[in-house]
Formats: structure tokens, C-alpha cells, sequence
């Protein structure tokens, strides 16, 4: 971004930082075959993406810190009625039971990780995502996936007004396109969120107490 945007947000107060806590979750949003698979219409390629996520999850995986997953996917009666498929048709793709909706398996997700079907963009609209996390005792909420400008966006914004201190890990997140993911990005960090690279977060987790099996 210009020197002027950044410039202009500093003079309207967006000059403050979250601190990363010591009950951390990983949300990783949407990073199935229908997005991340570009044979689908909503799919495309973002093979480093999910390299990057999956170092995450390893080491979250060594500590006991939970992992959500989400998915877009609809049934029949759900297709028929959802407004936001009116405007994006190729969500109907994203049907129940379909490969599509499946979590990508390069991130190794494990029987126990959670995956939450959601009809909307942000991972807590009608889930029990904000449930699960104060059930854990969650403080920390550190959020990947796919895409930055859509459903990440959406729920990194639902994440901070549940009240967690919310960082977005910025090389696992991807987007269609550079311009709406770098604008999100930027937008993002300056109001709801604070920037962090998968890297930082793999250090961050390693260094957390009571290492397990995860």
C-alpha cells in the first residue's frame, strides 16, 4: 500500500497489537478440494499455501492446541434457498457428500480435528465454532485458509468481536487474485487483526508449555 494509506490509518488510530496468549487454536478455513483443487470452478492452485498450513498444523499437533476445520457445503433444500449462491452460482458445486467439500488431505487432518460444515462465509455463522473455543479456554485465535478476501476475512472479523485476540497467519492464506488479497490483507491487520507469518507461529507454538501428542 502507498505510504499515504498507511499514513492516513496511523492518523485514525489503527496503532494497536494483540499479544498472542497461552491457549492458542488454529481455524484453518475452507482448504478443501473445492477450493484448493482448480478442476472445481471455485479451485485454485495454492500448493505452497497448504505446505505452509501444514507445518502449522504439525506443530500445533505436537502441543495440545485444537485445530478446526470448516467447509462450505449444502445440501438440496440448502441450494435451493441460500441468497449468496444467487449471487455466486458455483457454490452449488459445494454439495453434501461431494469431493469437493472434502478437507484437502495434504494438510493430514487427523480423525479427532474437528471439521464444522458451514453454510456462510465466516467460520462462527451458524457453527459452534465460538462454542468450542470457550469450551477450551481459548484466547488465541490464529487464522489460515482460503479466501483472504471471502471466508478468512469474514472470520477473522467474527473472531475479534467474539472477544479472541486474533492474528491471521499471512502465507497461509491465498486468494484468486494478488490485488484482493494483499488489499485484504492490508485492511485486515489494520483493524481486526494482527499479521503473522506461519513460520513465527510454528516458533510461537514450540515454545508453548506442556508439550503432548496433541
Amino acid at each position: 500500500m502507498p505510504s499515504e494509506v498507511h499514513a492516513a490509518y496511523r492518523a485514525a488510530g489503527f496503532t494497536g497489537a494483540f499479544t498472542l496468549g497461552r491457549t492458542p487454536a488454529v481455524i484453518v478455513v475452507d482448504l478443501s478440494r473445492g477450493f484448493t483443487d482448480p478442476s472445481c470452478p471455485l479451485g485454485t492452485e495454492m500448493p505452497e499455501t497448504l505446505a505452509r498450513t501444514r507445518r502449522v498444523l504439525d506443530a500445533a499437533r505436537r502441543r495440545p492446541v485444537p485445530i478446526v476445520f470448516t467447509t462450505i457445503a449444502y445440501d438440496q433444500a440448502a441450494r435451493a434457498c441460500t441468497a449468496w449462491i444467487s449471487k455466486v452460482p458455483s457454490l452449488a458445486e459445494l454439495a453434501i457428500g461431494s469431493a469437493w467439500v472434502e478437507i484437502d488431505p495434504r494438510l493430514g487432518r487427523l480423525p479427532h480435528e474437528p471439521v464444522l460444515a458451514k453454510g456462510g462465509a465466516s467460520a462462527f455463522f451458524g457453527t459452534a465454532l465460538a462454542a468450542m473455543l470457550v469450551a477450551r479456554q481459548v484466547d488465541t485465535v490464529l487464522v489460515a485458509g482460503a479466501t483472504t478476501s471471502g471466508c478468512v476475512r469474514a472470520t477473522v472479523v467474527d473472531a475479534v468481536q467474539h472477544g479472541f485476540s486474533t492474528f491471521v497467519v499471512t502465507d497461509c492464506v491465498a486468494d484468486r487474485s494478488a490485488q484482493p488479497h494483499e488489499a485484504n490483507l492490508f485492511d485486515m491487520t489494520a483493524k481486526y487483526a494482527d499479521p503473522i507469518t506461519g513460520e513465527e507461529v510454528v516458533t510461537y507454538l514450540t515454545g508453548l508449555p506442556d508439550a503432548g501428542t496433541g
